[in-house]
């Protein structure tokens, strides 16, 4: 009991700083446009009501947090799934390019990862331009990327999937890396003491060690790989998804609904760490791993 409290006490502070902040923030952003607006109506306001009237604007420069919830809700359980303004058909299209590419990044991750521990030429060519692939800004290369397959007759998932791809498959590759490598140089020599071949030290002692930091790293692949699909959404002129929710609100100054999008969007990067997290759990304790 009081291990949960310690762990939902701090959350909860922090996030009550974190509404109270955006509550100031957003009269301070929402004021001058406020003023203008009574200035014109010839009115003069009191102190509350003109606070009142800040947080009440349909189209705010900062919408508050209650104008976001009542978004979010309305689009979330009052509109039908299939309803192109509902947000769980937008988080799900998302949701379906950020798996696919999350798959194809943590395979293509442990791949490369593989081959670097194992291939002496690869560790000192290919690690130096993983990382420099990582300097090129996301928004340089998703329109690149979504022409060049285009023209080739590659529209649809794929691409998404792709760039998400792009994204996610580095931090999985470092990860192992780093896993693939921290068994100790003792344990090392007592396998070739058993005249182990290179493939039992690789399944019987590398991959073990490295589970936990796949896993660990496979936490940030997904989140990078769901800013990747949202990211995807928009140079493709996608009708769906979240990033084309963000476009949309954009291009009419609603405020109000990008804010709500960008709540969905963390949302479902949560419970993409959650159940990549729980999943870690589960195979560290089918390993034999003693539960924290």
């Amino acid at each position: 009991m009081n291990r949960v409290r310690d762990s939902i006490v701090p959350v909860l502070t922090i996030l009550v700083g974190l509404v109270v902040v955006w509550y100031v923030a957003a009269i301070l952003l929402n004021a001058p446009f406020q003023r203008d607006l009574d200035r014109r109506a010839g009115e003069t306001p009191g102190t509350v009501e003109f606070i009142g009237k800040t947080l009440s604007q349909p189209k705010p420069t900062m919408p508050a947090p209650h104008q976001v919830a009542q978004d979010f809700f309305k689009n979330t359980f009052l509109r039908k799934i299939t309803s192109n303004r509902s947000l769980v058909y937008h988080a799900w299209v998302t949701l379906s390019s950020t798996l696919l590419g999350f798959l194809f990044g943590t395979a293509l991750g442990i791949l490369i990862a593989v081959g670097i521990v194992h291939v002496l030429a690869l560790d000192r060519s290919l690690m130096p331009w993983i990382i420099a692939s990582q300097t090129v800004p996301i928004l340089a290369v998703a329109p690149m990327v979504i022409v060049v397959l285009a023209a080739i007759g590659i529209t649809g998932l794929i691409p998404k999937s792709l760039i998400s791809t792009y994204l996610s498959f580095f931090p999985v590759a470092v990860g192992m890396v780093k896993g693939l490598r921290s068994p100790e140089l003792m344990h090392l020599d007592l396998m070739h003491t058993y005249n182990a071949s290179q493939s039992q030290v690789f399944w019987k002692l590398r991959v073990p060690a490295s589970v936990p930091f796949l896993f660990a790293s496979m936490k940030v692949a997904v989140a990078a790989s769901l800013v990747g699909a949202i990211v995807a959404e928009l140079p493709t002129g996608a009708v769906a998804g979240i990033g084309s929710k963000l476009l949309q609100a954009s291009y009419y100054s609603q405020t109000i609904e990008m804010w709500s999008a960008l709540v969905a969007g963390s949302i479902v990067a949560a419970i993409l760490v959650t159940a990549v997290g729980i999943v870690g759990r589960l195979v560290d304790r089918s390993m034999g791993a003693r539960p924290a």
